[in-house]
């Protein structure tokens, strides 16, 4: 049980590894939050973790050698958000900036297809937030945690009508 059958500092740096393997392949594959994920992305997810987990412990069943595993992987994401948060540039570079997917009523394309979006995708986010055309919408950026915040234009001004003051 709490036999290793390798060192222990074998274990911290195969956590470490596969820790930024995992930040790394988690950005270049966009920014949807846990709660939008489907089904195919979830598939994707415990399969990474249960591939990982052999790589990180190289064998090894132990208790002591599954607890080095994972107070390495929360000590790796301690650390990671105490560098982003006293580096702006490390936490653009982990968590990306945030982009317009919409602007005075016009949809990007070219941002929906560099964050793997579907116009389906927004066009959900805009019935939750109350719309029903991208026309109503003065701006929709999706954020660094792969929400997308929605701000309507107002209304009398998407229909082309004037407001007297």
């Amino acid at each position: 049980m709490f036999h290793l059958s390798v060192p222990w500092w074998e274990f911290v740096l195969r956590g470490v590894v596969v820790y930024l393997f995992l930040l790394l392949f988690l950005r270049l594959t966009g920014r949807r939050q846990i709660g939008q994920y489907d089904p195919f992305d979830l598939i994707l997810l415990l399969i990474l973790s249960n591939a990982v987990q052999n790589s990180m412990n190289a064998g090894d069943n132990s208790l002591l050698g599954g607890l080095i595993s994972a107070l390495t992987l929360i000590g790796c994401h301690v650390l990671m958000s105490q560098l982003a948060w006293r580096s702006p540039r490390l936490a653009r570079l982990i968590d990306g900036k945030p982009r317009v997917l919409i602007h005075a009523g016009q949809l990007d394309a070219g941002t929906l297809r560099a964050e793997r979006l579907t116009a389906d995708d927004v066009h959900a986010a805009l019935r939750a937030a109350g719309c029903l055309h991208t026309h109503e919408v003065e701006r929709a950026t999706i954020e660094t945690n792969g929400q997308i915040t929605v701000v309507l234009r107002n209304r009398d001004s998407a229909r082309g009508l004037e407001v007297e003051s």
